[in-house]
């Protein structure tokens, strides 16, 4: 099997065994431009999906299943940003931003999350089709930063101790983006079988202080490998262990034949209302901003 770069477009598993710690670091390159290049957002807007796309590499590398898919979604009121959706499944991201340009022009260059969202909730899905098994966590968009509400997201949701650490730039016409996400791991109970955490586990701070004296300019950083800035976090801990990377891609799963198929389960009469002036149905898709023309003729009676 190739080794897989660690510099860009990948996620890294990490475990500190004396510490009951785990997390993934991830970072991103090609695959945010690749993603970006789809839309014309303007900069603020960039920066915040490069950053999202880099929480959902996080979350998404932590399934044991490739089938496994994660959506994350922010659905808001009165801000500049009423709608932000991204998706990871086997390695493969896409996302994409709904926004209001007027109330956009109106904000600071570097506008905080409330600012942008207004009133909203952030809604993280996790569907593991083979266990057959499917939760969604949704909790208040809360904080400075979408890092700060992804911490939210675990210690009410999840009632984990995390730290999740967010950055991007664009460098040399480039978007670079890179996230740390720790948690504190589950722990038997004596005399009980279930699991649990403890949100006040003596050795979650030291961790906690070590994983958040990471740069922006580190994160994001293509010419540093993500092993070596894990060391540089952790190398006076007993054991420092990198669990297999997981290559990053674009992704979007919109496909002509899936897209008729659907269209044509429609009754005949609502079929006749989606059609244009130039005779066709145009189905678009938000993602890759691709546009699909069907014919009502194929689709039959």
């Amino acid at each position: 099997m190739p080794t897989v770069q660690l510099n860009t477009d990948v996620a890294l598993g990490v475990a500190i065994p004396s510490r009951n710690a785990r997390g993934r670091i991830a970072r991103l390159g090609p695959v945010v431009d690749s993603i970006l290049a789809s839309h014309a957002y303007p900069p603020v807007v960039e920066k915040l999906l490069a950053e999202a796309l880099t929480l959902t590499a996080l979350l998404g590398s932590l399934f044991k299943e490739p089938q496994g898919q994660l959506t994350l979604q922010a659905q808001t009121e009165g801000g500049a940003v009423d709608l932000l959706v991204c998706d990871y499944l086997g390695g493969e991201l896409r996302g994409y931003v709904r926004h209001d340009s007027d109330k956009l022009g109106e904000l600071p260059a570097e506008p905080s999350l409330q600012e942008l969202f207004g009133k909203g909730y952030l809604a993280i899905t996790f569907d593991q089709p083979v266990a057959d098994e499917r939760y969604q966590g949704i909790v208040p968009l809360e904080g400075r930063s979408l890092g700060e509400a992804a911490q939210s997201y675990f210690a009410q949701s999840e009632q984990i101790p995390s730290l999740v650490r967010l950055a991007a730039e664009k460098s040399g016409g480039h978007w670079y983006a890179g996230g740390l996400l720790l948690q504190h791991l589950p722990e038997g109970e004596e005399g009980r079988e279930r699991l649990h955490t403890r949100l006040d586990h003596p050795d979650w701070p030291h961790v906690a202080i070590l994983g958040g004296s990471v740069r922006a300019e580190e994160l994001t950083d293509p010419e540093l490998p993500l092993d070596d800035l894990i060391w540089r976090l952790f190398h006076d801990e007993d054991e420092v262990r990198t669990l297999p990377a997981i290559k990053l891609s674009r992704g979007c799963r919109c496909d002509p034949d899936y897209v008729r198929s659907v269209i044509a389960r429609f009754p005949v009469e609502e079929r006749e209302a989606m059609v244009g002036e130039d005779g066709l149905i145009r189905v678009d898709c938000a993602f890759c901003s691709s546009s699909f023309p069907i014919d009502p003729k194929e689709l039959g009676s």
